[in-house]
């Protein structure tokens, strides 16, 4: 059940920013002092965080493209990399809530 939420939450992000172009994903966000791009690589970071730890891999450094456009794309990989790692409910439920935390932080 929370893979399908997790699924659903990463759609909805990817929807909600999949058509933007450079001047808004450079644009500060609603909350905290960082960049809609920052936020968002922020959550890729953090997801492919918690594939690495429910893997039981070393966490590695998720590279921060020069092309903002690939986000979306970056958090569709680290997403399906969790989702295919077999994470706890706990797990799915952390990554689910930073998803939403971050669409509403847009």
């Amino acid at each position: 059940m929370g893979d399908v939420e997790l699924g659903r939450g990463v759609e909805l992000l990817v929807r909600q920013v999949g058509h933007w172009q450079q001047p808004r994903w450079s644009a500060a966000a609603s909350a905290g002092n960082v960049s809609r791009a920052d936020l968002v690589h922020r959550l890729v970071q953090e997801i492919a965080n918690l594939a690495a730890d429910t893997e039981g891999q070393p966490r590695r450094t998720v590279p921060r493209l020069d092309n903002d456009l690939v986000l979306a794309d970056q958090l569709r990989v680290v997403a399906a990399d969790l989702l295919a790692a077999d994470p706890s409910d706990e797990v799915l439920a952390r990554a689910t809530a930073e998803v939403a935390a971050t669409r509403t932080a847009l």
